[in-house]
């Protein structure tokens, strides 16, 4: 079948794809044509990565436009939806307007109603159905790729209840679901009354084994010679030879799984040993450009490190760089510039990484549910190894596990390489999945009764998983009565409506548990002291004693202590009242489910207990006693994160940060963006409630999202400036915006170290009528004054990359 064959695409279409290279379908895709897909037939594809799924997809979307209608692209990750978006804009020569949406929970994403394809991740969509998106309304398909992450116990409910959503809303909706080969395609077809295209097909022969001895030994009996020297590892000769193999001159480049960060920056680095002396002279200039970009991302260890790599032909990837790190690492890898990336597995999830040859070096990772280190499951490693095979670079593809011995070497191919994939199974009958998702559902009129309800659940992948039908009622009576306990939701004569509250938790897309404990913790500050009493699961501690009866409330004796002094400063706090400070926020939403709280290691705890006890005024809400161990080792790695964020707030180094709380710049990012949010819902509540908190909510939430001291927020917040370009301003002597507006040009050129573009640019932002620095020389006291002040890294420019947010 050829594209020239399908009447349903815009005019000019197939011509592209055939100039593109897709002379035929690939026999999924013509499997799914007939099934069809592009003739608006709902259709789940459970084929092997880099068997053409984007085009199915892409074929039901198109159709979809060219008859009108509206399509969405749901995917698991940002960069996945950039990636995407990039993608599907090559379609805009022929009238297809693309539009992209990842953040901002609490918009309703107006402006996309103008885009004939919208790329959103699963929280952004279900973010926007909860808004109101009128445009929601006329969406005719829906694409989900991914969607075998239904299993996943963090974004698995969201995708289930988003497309039972989508579906309820458009009952003729159009749905294409994406998924790699699983145990059970069947049943997810059924769910979403879909026919089933089921493929082992791929467009490169893919061969999985296991390295043992000094050969690969293949699951079709093959063997290939890969001796291991002496002093030599495994992982190192696997990836010299497929250096070594050209093809069209080229040799083949190699993604390696490891199972944490720290092992994949140490596999890169002995791999760029092997690289570095098998790249040309050329890549070598180009490599060198590229190791600049990397330090010009972020001024922390983790970056130089990085930088050193790229510029030998290696590089690791994890979730603690930084975005812009892991896409300069992608772009490069999938250019053949960087010849070898060291992975965590997250790299398997979906972004358009092959290689000829993967290595899964480590098939066990720590569980501490498990209690040690655990097998990765099947559908994961085969992940892994799907990435293996570059269509129309590579003539074939290898994916590799290690084996130190022949028992290890049959377990593995038992394990992985002959095995199956799991089946996925809903995780949506998990009481903190359903918090959140009963909480929408009522808030945004898709279910008014018990009932009601239950009926919306019965069209969900858990319902159509189990015969057990009292199981997810038990789970739902325990939710609707947590969210009516903390006013949340009103049950009168068997009506289910969402309070004023309520309806605001649901539209910032909060926890209900996380704005339950920022609620108490803004209440306890209103009355001007520390509640004594830690509420169970975030319960409002006014409904817990309506509860019991004001008689049977538990006695603070009874709840614990914070510490031996508590009741006797109590009184003190309460006549005093409380100022409410950064850090008392910032810890407040640390505590929260929504925030991924930092470990704690060996000797924190200590740490943080003294400093829990040194600063324990500016806690806001009730803390556990020490003697409930698992519920204070949660306060104080709070307490670690929140520290972490206030060190930031208080302009230290970014290289300080990563250095003292053990993260990479990734996790700083998100921890601030984290923060932001859950401030920003924070003020919101506050503001709602009436309370006298929204002024300093507001403040701490500028100062973590520009990374600044108080005296410099009004400074931080000119676009392009950012908050070490900001204190040199200030240090030398401009102070706010009308300063900048009125100050020495040669004066903000100094404190800008020279940079005439970056001072036209923040001139321009700030409002000046002429930015122009022609002519203008730099002022040299400013300079040594800004140097001074603003520079104690040493790094001769003290700009703080990624940290410059704004």
């Amino acid at each position: 079948m050829k594209p020239s064959d399908l009447s349903t695409l815009p005019p000019g279409v197939p011509e592209a794809l055939e100039e593109e290279g897709v002379a035929e379908l690939y026999p999924p895709q013509a499997a799914a044509v007939e099934a069809g897909v592009a003739d608006g037939g709902s259709v789940v594809a459970s084929v092997p990565t880099a068997s053409g799924k984007t085009l199915i997809a892409e074929l039901a979307m198109l159709s979809a436009v060219q008859h009108g209608g509206k399509a969405l692209y749901i995917v698991p990750l940002r960069a996945l939806a950039s990636e995407k978006k990039t993608e599907f804009e090559r379609w805009e020569e022929y009238g297809i307007d693309v539009g992209v949406s990842t953040g901002n929970y609490e918009s309703d994403g107006e402006w996309l109603a103008s885009r004939d394809i919208i790329v959103a991740t699963s929280e952004k969509v279900d973010s926007l159905v909860r808004n109101g998106a009128a445009w929601v309304d006329d969406l005719t398909c829906v694409v989900a790729d991914e969607v075998h992450l239904v299993d996943d116990s963090h974004r698995g409910p969201t995708l289930e209840v988003t497309l039972a959503k989508l579906r309820r809303v458009n009952p003729g909706l159009q749905v294409v679901a994406l998924s790699a080969t699983v145990g059970n395609a069947d049943e997810v077809a059924d769910w979403l009354d879909a026919e089933l295209v089921e493929s082992d097909w791929r467009p490169i022969d893919l061969k999985m084994g296991v390295h043992y001895g000094n050969a690969i030994n293949f699951d079709d009996g093959s063997q290939r010679e890969v001796p291991v020297e002496r002093g030599e590892k495994q992982t190192e000769a696997l990836v010299a030879d497929a250096l070594d193999e050209r093809v069209e001159g080229q040799g083949g480049s190699s993604l390696v799984f490891v199972n944490s960060r720290r092992n994949a920056e140490g596999a890169a680095k002995r791999m760029a040993e092997v690289t570095s002396r098998r790249i040309t002279g050329g890549e070598k200039a180009d490599l060198r450009e590229l190791a600049e970009e990397i330090r010009d991302v972020s001024d922390t260890d983790t970056s130089e490190d990085l930088a050193r790599c790229i510029r030998k032909g290696a590089a690791f990837h994890h979730a603690g760089l930084a975005s812009k790190h892991r896409s300069l690492v992608e772009d490069a890898f999938r250019d053949r510039l960087v010849k070898c990336i060291c992975a965590t597995p997250t790299l398997a999830a979906g972004v358009n990484t092959p290689a000829r040859r993967v290595v899964v070096r480590d098939w066990k990772r720590y569980d501490g549910e498990f209690g040690g280190m655990a097998p990765l499951d099947t559908l994961e490693v085969h992940q892994m190894m799907g990435r293996a095979g570059r269509p129309g670079l590579d003539p074939y593809g290898e994916a590799v596990l290690l084996a130190k011995d022949r028992d290890t070497m049959d377990e593995l191919f038992e394990r992985y390489v002959w095995a199956e994939p799991e089946p996925v199974r809903s995780k949506l009958a998990a009481e903190p999945a359903l918090r959140t998702h009963v909480l929408a559902t009522v808030a945004s009129g898709f279910a008014t009764s018990r009932e009601g309800l239950l009926d919306f659940l019965d069209r969900t992948l858990y319902a159509s998983q189990t015969d057990d039908d009292a199981r997810l009622a038990e789970v739902t009576d325990r939710v609707l009565e947590y969210l009516e306990v903390n006013d949340f939701l009103d049950r009168e004569g068997g009506t289910l409506t969402a309070t004023s509250i309520g309806h605001t938790v649901s539209r910032l897309y909060l926890d209900p548990m996380s704005a339950a404990e920022i609620v108490d913790g803004l209440e306890a500050a209103e009355a001007g002291r520390t509640s004594l009493r830690k509420s169970p699961a975030g319960r409002r501690p006014d409904a817990e004693a309506a509860d019991a009866g004001e008689d049977d409330a538990a006695t603070p004796e009874e709840a614990g202590f914070v510490t031996g002094s508590e009741l006797a400063d109590a009184a003190a706090d309460e006549e005093e009242g409380g100022e409410i400070t950064p850090l008392g926020l910032y810890h407040l939403v640390s505590r929260t489910p929504d925030m991924y709280q930092l470990y704690l290691k060996s000797g924190d705890k200590e740490t943080y207990r003294e400093e829990f006890y040194e600063r324990e005024n500016e806690f806001l809400g009730g803390a556990p006693s020490e003697f409930e161990d698992v519920a204070f080792e949660e306060w104080l790695s709070a307490l670690k994160t929140a520290r972490l964020l206030e060190d930031w707030a208080s302009e230290l180094d970014e290289d300080h940060i990563t250095e003292r709380y053990g993260v990479g710049p990734g996790d700083i990012r998100g921890k601030v963006e984290t923060a932001e949010w859950l401030l920003g819902a924070a003020e919101q509540l506050s503001t709602e409630l009436g309370l006298d908190s929204t002024v300093a909510i507001r403040e701490a939430k500028k100062r973590v999202e520009y990374g600044v001291g108080e005296e410099l927020l009004d400074l931080a917040g000119v676009r392009g400036l950012g908050r070490k370009r900001a204190r040199r301003l200030y240090e030398a002597g401009i102070q706010s915006r009308a300063d900048l507006r009125e100050a020495d040009k040669s004066v903000v050129l100094g404190a800008l170290r020279g940079r005439r573009k970056t001072a036209e640019r923040v001139l321009e932002n700030v409002g000046r009528k002429d930015p122009s620095m022609d002519g203008v020389q730099k002022d040299a006291s400013a300079s040594a004054a800004a140097t001074a002040a603003a520079d104690g890294d040493g790094d001769g420019d003290g700009q703080a990359t990624f940290g410059d947010f704004s």
